[in-house]
């Protein structure tokens, strides 16, 4: 039995059913008890009335075999009820007997208290116990008792009945229900297993299973997304490898064949691009350490008005040049931040140089600083183009560019993504905000360190 469909089909059936049977027994033998006592509370005057006339008629008990009583059913049919009750004379030995009381039996006051006494001539001759619990009615057709508790029996037998079929047909239901979307996320598995990343299974409700079945959806789609990316990357890292690579093989050759003669701004393009080389295998082992968890920081307390101002003084020169002018502003009584003074600068001078490469001539970046709770803000806007709304959430990722033509500046594409990852390392965030025609803004957040504040002169 290896359907889970049958498996929940048979245990809710069988559920049901156990139920159904309690119910049935339960409820029988509770209907008859209460009918007896039932007949009791009605009858008993007329019980105790009859005993009393027979006494009179014979003037002992002797020749009593039976007490019951004359009823009628629904159509007017006579029949006849044995009364669940024993008669005990003076000396208190039982002269008519039922279940639990045999003739000549002598009972104690325990099992009088609760009885009728039987009185004739102001004199009592008997008491009447009424004895329900093993008392069993007679077995006349006629009698109205047995009909009511035979359409009694037949109702809790119908409805035993009608809730086993119906505990079937749910548990086929919530059986299927359960089972098809387990059944559909095994094939799902199956088929990301074999390769086909991003396959989606459908949400079929809102319950746990559909939980499960939204997460293994977001699970499949960041897998197509990651292997996407994987791909992109290396096809990025083997474009940027390309170009450096062929301009030294073409000189390197050249110079072997005797093609050129080696002067000093050959060997300075030489350089250059094994020096670009350099750069982005330094900046894949940057990231690929992050990634890992395994970048050593050595962190120390380091003033933010400091941090700005080193960053502005090292780019103010290649401002100039461009035609742009680099501001650094501090807001005075700045916590101090617990940071790796170069990872932090290796931020600062990425977010720079990107500002750099966009901001037209005439145009203004500025570095800015402030505490915004128990963190401090460090900003980096220009005043270039901007960026598009719908590349703003991937500017962080690897070598991602909005257009497919790379401008050759000697950047290895990757200066973004190394920043969110150093950011990240210290307990960061950073993000950009951006008005298309008016420039961006790149906001680095970072823990303030509670020994203090900057000096604010």
């Amino acid at each position: 039995m290896r359907s889970l469909t049958l498996k929940l089909t048979l245990a809710f059936l069988f559920v049901g059913l156990i139920g159904a049977l309690l119910v049935a027994v339960f409820v029988g033998v509770r209907t008859q008890r209460e009918f007896d006592q039932f007949i009791s509370d009605r009858y008993r005057q007329d019980l105790v009335d009859q005993l009393t006339d027979y006494y009179q008629q014979n003037g002992s008990w002797q020749g009593l075999s039976a007490i019951g009583l004359r009823m009628a059913d629904e159509r007017g049919r006579s029949g006849y009820v044995r009364a669940p009750v024993a008669l005990v004379d003076n000396s208190q030995v039982v002269v008519l007997g039922s279940r639990n009381y045999r003739v000549g039996q002598q009972v104690n006051q325990a099992d009088l208290r609760g009885s009728l006494p039987v009185t004739v001539d102001g004199q009592t001759v008997g008491s009447v116990v009424i004895d329900l619990p093993d008392a069993a009615p007679s077995r006349d057709p006629y009698s109205p008792e047995d009909a009511f508790l035979v359409r009694v029996n037949q109702a809790i037998a119908f409805g035993a009945l009608g809730a086993t079929v119906i505990a079937l047909a749910l548990g086929s239901l919530l059986a299927r229900a359960i089972s098809r979307p387990v059944k559909e996320l095994t094939d799902a598995t199956q088929r990301v297993a074999g390769g086909e990343l991003g396959h989606q299974v459908p949400v079929r409700t809102r319950d746990e299973l559909g939980d499960l079945a939204t997460s293994f959806n977001q699970m499949s789609a960041d897998l197509a997304t990651s292997n996407q990316l994987r791909r992109q990357m290396t096809a990025d890292i083997a474009h940027e490898l390309r170009t450096p690579l062929s301009v030294i093989l073409g000189y390197s050759e050249a110079l072997s064949d005797g093609k050129l003669q080696g002067k000093p701004a050959i060997y300075d393009a030489m350089y250059g691009e094994a020096q670009l080389l350099s750069h982005l295998v330094d900046d894949l082992r940057t990231l690929s350490l992050a990634d890992a968890g395994e970048l050593t920081l050595s962190r120390g307390l380091l003033p933010v008005a400091e941090c700005i101002e080193r960053t502005a003084a090292s780019h103010a020169e290649l401002a100039a040049q461009r035609g742009i002018r680099l501001e650094a502003r501090a807001a005075p009584d700045l916590p101090l931040i617990d940071v790796d003074r170069e990872r932090i600068a290796q931020v600062l001078a990425n977010l720079v140089s990107n500002a750099l490469r966009y901001t037209p001539e005439g145009g203004v970046i500025t570095l800015a600083a402030e505490a915004s709770g128990d963190r401090v803000l460090l900003r980096v806007s220009d005043t270039g183009p901007g960026i598009e709304p719908q590349h703003l959430p991937f500017v962080f990722q690897r070598f991602y560019r909005a257009d497919d033509a790379r401008p050759s500046n000697g950047e290895s594409g990757l200066g973004l993504a190394i920043a969110r990852s150093l950011v990240e390392a210290h307990g960061g965030t950073i993000q950009v905000e951006s008005v298309v025609g008016q420039g961006a803004t790149f906001t680095v957040a970072l823990p303030a360190a509670s020994q203090g504040l900057e000096n604010p002169g």
